[in-house]
């Protein structure tokens, strides 16, 4: 194990300190620690047990259909500056592997969002468009070409959105890579602390936790579901929802699923695994059991095997053998929250809702040089953390 507990950390005293330790904390301590800043990571569990080690592992690069339908072409416009972000965000992927020595598992050969109706086609076709106005190349196709790519799917489904940037990715292994890496060049890597509160004292932060005071010239707040707390003890409010949802993994099969899978009219995600594990997925929710834990939600469960089946009836004889729980962190309007903190200079925020893993190597570059050059080659007006 490369991280430290609180117990054998001796250090307090850093130029930046990182809170939370999912792919997006990983990757800005990282970065920042390639550059040669003095950074620690402090995170309240072990590594990556949140929303960046529990989702499915998918590489998103097209609009969502359910915000899309739900919320209008007003809406999927604003949030076309997020999207180009997952579009930059892949092009880092494609070779993190490399750069990180682990087999990251990058891999798919696109995207399909299945339509069963004409007018899902035709809202398709006008989300390919916009797709088409920021440089990623989606298209429609034909029911033809789409039984041709994935002969797997259900005859009845009229065509669909092929969008080729989109693949999938292991989330058990990514952010324990950035974090090894990290450490390899000097940053510390503390686990097993709580974060209390966050005070300015003499023009430094002042970490408060529960295994004692850590101090930093700057700090970055990456903790998703804990960002509005620690937020809130610097004076900002940030709208961010934590919503338990649920994935299932299949028997391992041989593999036949070589695309990101999506469905229009219900939830669903839908990939094969290198392991030859199906991965079913959506954002079905969780439920909340009577002490407040986030337990298997048995109707939801059923729902998405029944989705599934619907759009690849020839799963129906391989076997589910576990669902876990993940979280899915979300802002009001869908896009990013990226930025310094308003009045308080030095302190910086960095959450992508929903698909945060895919974001999470751009967004560990955009916070370093924001944190060490106060600048990026990202606009970053659309995330500003006051639009709310």
């Amino acid at each position: 194990m490369f991280t430290n507990s609180h117990q054998s950390i001796t250090r307090r005293n850093f130029d930046v300190i990182v809170i939370g330790g999912g792919s997006a904390g990983c990757a800005t301590a990282y970065n920042l620690a390639i550059k040669g800043a003095n950074v620690a990571l402090l995170e309240k569990f072990d590594l990556n047990t949140q929303a960046s080690g529990r989702n499915a592992g998918s590489l998103h690069g097209q609009i969502q259909f359910e915000p899309f339908h739900q919320l209008g072409m007003k809406w999927a416009r604003d949030f076309l500056p997020g999207l180009s972000f997952l579009a930059s965000s892949l092009e880092i992927w494609k070779t993190l592997g490399e750069k990180l020595n682990t087999d990251l598992e990058v891999g798919g050969k696109g995207g399909l969002m299945v339509a069963e109706s004409a007018s899902d086609m035709v809202a398709l076709e006008a989300k390919v468009k916009l797709e088409n106005e920021v440089g990623i190349a989606s298209r429609l196709i034909d029911q033809k070409e789409l039984h041709e790519m994935a002969p797997y799917i259900s005859q009845k489904m009229l065509g669909a959105a092929f969008c080729p940037i989109e693949g999938k990715a292991n989330p058990l292994v990514t952010a324990p890579a950035f974090a090894a890496r990290a450490k390899e060049v000097g940053a510390s890597i503390v686990t097993g602390v709580e974060v209390l509160a966050i005070e300015k004292v003499d023009g430094k932060f002042k970490i408060l936790t529960d295994a004692g005071d850590f101090f930093a010239e700057k700090v970055v707040l990456t903790a998703n579901a804990g960002l509005p707390k620690l937020a809130k003890s610097l004076g900002l409010d940030l709208p961010i929802s934590d919503v338990p949802v649920q994935v299932s993994v299949t028997e391992q099969v041989d593999k036949f699923v070589n695309h990101l899978i999506y469905f229009t009219t219900e939830k669903l995600t839908f990939k094969q695994a290198n392991s030859g594990s199906l991965l079913i997925g959506g954002g079905w929710p969780a439920r909340y059991d009577n002490s407040g834990e986030a337990v298997l939600n048995l109707d939801s469960l059923q729902s998405n095997l029944r989705v599934a089946l619907k759009v690849c009836p020839s799963i129906s004889k391989i076997k589910v053998i576990r669902t876990w729980i993940g979280v899915g962190n979300g802002t009001p309007d869908h896009n990013p929250v990226i930025g310094e903190l308003p009045n308080t200079p030095g302190a910086y925020v960095g959450m992508y809702p929903y698909m945060g893993f895919t974001a999470s190597p751009l967004l560990g570059e955009v916070l370093s040089d924001l944190v060490l050059n106060s600048a990026s080659k990202i606009d970053l007006k659309p995330f500003a953390l006051t639009r709310f």
